[in-house]
C-alpha cells in the first residue's frame, strides 16, 4: 500500500507536470488543499484582491508563456467573480484552466455554504465545462482540461470539484496518472487551396494582409516576415498580432489601414475574425469585389459574415511556410508606395498633436512620453478605452507577446491581472500598464497585490474624467448636459490610492511633467502610478480617438 493522498495534491501535480509555475487565486476554504498541494509541489501562489483578477492572470500567464494559466476559486460566489475573465479568455481564444470548487457532494441541495451549480453558467464561455466526482479520476479530469484549453483553437476550460472530493484521500499507487494526453503537431493547408491562394497574390494589384492572435498563438512571426517579404505585401496587425511584424518591418503597415481596406482586391485574413473590428467585411469598409482568403484553426471562423474566396483550415505558420513556398516571389510596388505615402501623411498630421503642449495634456502627446520608456524588454499592457486604442497605434511594439489588450470582448480591468502575469513569468521585463481613469477603478486595488509580491509594475493613467468613448458619442446626440453615467470626478487621485497601498504615486497636469514622472516611477522601484490629466475633448480626433 502506498501513500495516502489528497484530491489538492493531485491537482497540483498535474499542474506541474504542465510546467506551469504559479497558480491565481483568492481564499477559499472549499479549494485550500489545493494550497497545500502547490506548496509540497513548489507551485507559487499568487492571491488576488479579486477572483477577476485571478482569472484576468491566468488568461495573461497563457499569453506570455503559451503554458495553460491557472486560476483556482472557491465556491460559489468565486467562481461567479471569475466569469467575466472566463468569457474574456475565450473571446480571445486564450487557453486556461479555471478550478473552481463546490459544496460536498453530501450536502448537495441542502443548502449549504455557497451551494450553487454553476457548470451551466461556464458551458457557453468555455471549451470544456465538467466537474468530478470521484477523487481517484482527478488526474484524468485535469488531463481533460488542459488537452481542452490547448488544442485546436486555444480557449478556457473549467473544472468543477465538489469539497468531499478534493478532500478526499486515496492511495497514490492506485491512481493513473496520464502522461501523454494532448497532441502537438501542426495541420497543414490543403496543397490545392495553398496552390490558389498563392495564385491570387502573385496576379492581384492591391493585396493586403490582416494578421491576428492566430499568428501569435502559432508562433508564426518569423513565417509572416518571410511570407510579406515573398509576397510584397503590407501587412496589418490587431490583438495578439500586434508585435508579430517588427515596425521597422517594410511590410508594417497601422495608419492606413482605412483605405486599404476600402480599395484592396484581394484580402488575406491570418487568424482573426471578421467581427466588428473589421466592419464584419462589409461595404463600405471593405471593397465589396474583393477577393478574401482566410486562413484559420477554426473553420467554423471562416466565412463568418462574409463569403471567402478560398478558406483554409489550417495552423497559421504552417499555412505561412506553404505559402511563401508556393509563391516564390510577387512583387506589388506601386500599391505599397501609394500606402506608403497615405502612412507618412497620417504621421505628419498626428505629429502635430504629439508635441503639443496644451494643457489639459493631449492624449496623443502622453501617449508620445509613454512611448520613450518602452523597449524590446518592456511588456506593455492596454487597459481602457481611447486611450488604448492610440497607444496601440503610437507605442513602439516590435515582438510578439510584447503587447496584451483584452481582445474582442472589450473588457476593462484586466490590467492589473496581466501585469501580475507578466512580473510573474517574465521578470527580467519592465511591465508597463496603459490605463484609462475608469478602467483603474475595477481592479486598481490589486495595487495591493503588485505590493506584497514586490512587482515594481508602473501604470500610467489617462486621465480625462470620463468615460470617453461613451462621452463623446451620448453628448453628439443629446447635446450638452445630457451626459448621464459617463463623468467621473475631477479629484480622482489615483497615484494617491496607490501610495496608500504602499507603491509610488506620480501627479502631472503639464506636459513637460510626463517624462521625470515616468522616470521616477520605474526608479522607485515599487508598484506604481502615473496619474495624468488629459484633454476630455481633445482637438483633431474624434469618438474613438480616430482622426478626423
Amino acid at each position: 500500500m502506498g501513500t495516502m493522498i489528497d484530491g489538492g495534491e493531485i491537482i497540483a501535480r498535474m499542474i506541474k507536470q504542465e510546467g506551469v509555475s504559479h497558480i491565481f487565486t483568492l481564499s477559499g476554504g472549499h479549494i485550500q488543499n489545493i494550497y497545500e498541494g502547490c506548496l509540497n509541489n513548489g507551485i507559487g501562489i499568487v492571491d488576488t484582491r479579486h477572483e477577476q483578477s485571478a482569472g484576468h492572470a491566468a488568461d495573461g500567464y497563457s499569453r506570455i508563456t503559451f503554458k495553460p494559466g491557472v486560476a483556482v476559486v472557491t465556491a460559489g460566489p468565486g467562481v461567479t467573480d471569475v466569469v467575466t475573465a472566463v468569457a474574456n479568455a475565450y473571446q480571445a481564444s486564450s487557453p486556461m484552466v479555471v478550478i473552481g470548487g463546490r459544496s460536498p457532494l453530501r450536502q448537495y441541495d441542502m443548502g449549504s455554504l455557497q451551494d450553487i451549480e454553476l457548470l451551466d453558467v461556464m458551458k457557453p464561455i468555455t471549451k470544456w465545462s465538467q466537474a468530478v466526482y470521484e477523487t481517484r479520476r482527478l488526474p484524468y479530469y485535469m488531463a481533460m482540461a488542459f488537452r481542452e484549453a490547448m488544442t485546436g483553437r486555444y480557449g478556457p476550460a473549467f473544472l468543477q470539484v465538489p469539497s468531499d472530493v478534493l478532500f478526499g484521500r486515496v492511495d497514490e499507487d492506485s491512481l493513473e496518472w496520464p502522461k501523454n494526453y494532448r497532441v502537438t503537431g501542426e495541420i497543414m493547408g490543403d496543397p490545392a487551396l495553398i496552390k490558389q491562394a498563392a495564385q491570387l497574390i502573385r496576379d492581384a494589384e492591391k493585396p493586403m494582409v490582416m494578421a491576428g492572435s492566430g499568428v501569435f498563438w502559432h508562433r508564426a512571426h518569423r513565417e509572416l516576415a518571410e511570407f510579406a517579404r515573398a509576397a510584397d505585401v503590407p501587412v496589418y496587425t490587431n490583438a495578439m498580432g500586434r508585435g508579430t511584424l517588427r515596425q521597422d518591418n517594410p511590410n508594417f503597415f497601422s495608419l492606413s489601414r482605412k483605405p486599404a481596406f476600402a480599395q484592396a482586391d484581394v484580402i488575406v485574413i491570418l487568424g482573426t475574425p471578421i467581427d466588428f473590428r473589421l466592419k464584419y467585411g462589409r461595404a463600405p469598409a471593405w471593397n465589396p469585389a474583393a477577393k478574401v482568403i482566410q486562413i484559420d484553426i477554426d473553420p467554423r471562423d471562416i466565412g463568418r459574415n462574409r463569403d471567402f474566396t478560398i478558406g483554409i483550415e489550417a495552423n497559421i505558420r504552417q499555412a505561412l511556410l506553404q505559402l511563401t513556398s508556393e509563391i516564390g516571389k510577387a512583387e506589388h510596388r506601386e500599391w505599397m508606395t501609394y500606402l506608403r505615402g497615405l502612412e507618412n501623411q497620417a504621421d505628419e498630421q498626428r505629429s502635430f498633436f504629439m508635441n503639443s503642449d496644451a494643457v489639459p495634456i493631449h492624449p496623443l502627446r502622453l501617449c508620445k512620453e509613454i512611448a520613450e520608456f518602452v523597449d524590446d524588454d518592456t511588456i506593455v499592457v492596454g487597459d481602457g478605452g481611447d486611450i488604448v486604442a492610440l497607444a496601440a497605434s503610437v507605442l513602439p511594439i516590435n515582438n510578439p507577446g510584447q503587447w496584451m489588450d483584452p481582445g474582442p470582448f472589450g473588457t476593462l480591468g484586466v490590467g492589473t491581472g496581466f501585469c501580475m502575469a507578466a512580473a510573474i513569468a517574465a521578470p527580467e521585463k519592465k511591465v508597463l500598464m496603459v490605463n484609462g481613469d475608469g478602467t483603474f477603478g475595477l481592479n486598481g486595488f490589486d495595487f495591493d497585490t503588485f505590493v506584497r509580491f514586490k512587482m515594481p509594475i508602473v501604470s500610467v493613467v489617462g486621465n480625462d474624467r470620463c468615460w470617453h468613448q461613451i462621452y463623446v458619442g451620448q453628448k453628439a446626440q443629446y447635446g450638452e448636459g445630457r451626459t448621464p453615467a459617463t463623468v467621473l470626478g475631477d479629484n480622482a487621485r489615483y497615484d494617491k490610492v496607490v501610495e496608500g497601498l504602499g507603491g509610488h504615486g506620480e501627479f502631472v497636469e503639464h506636459p513637460e511633467q510626463i517624462k521625470a514622472a515616468i522616470e521616477r516611477a520605474f526608479a522607485s522601484g515599487k508598484p506604481a502610478c502615473v496619474n495624468v490629466i488629459m484633454d476630455p475633448e481633445p482637438a483633431g480626433v474624434k469618438g474613438g480617438y480616430e482622426f478626423k
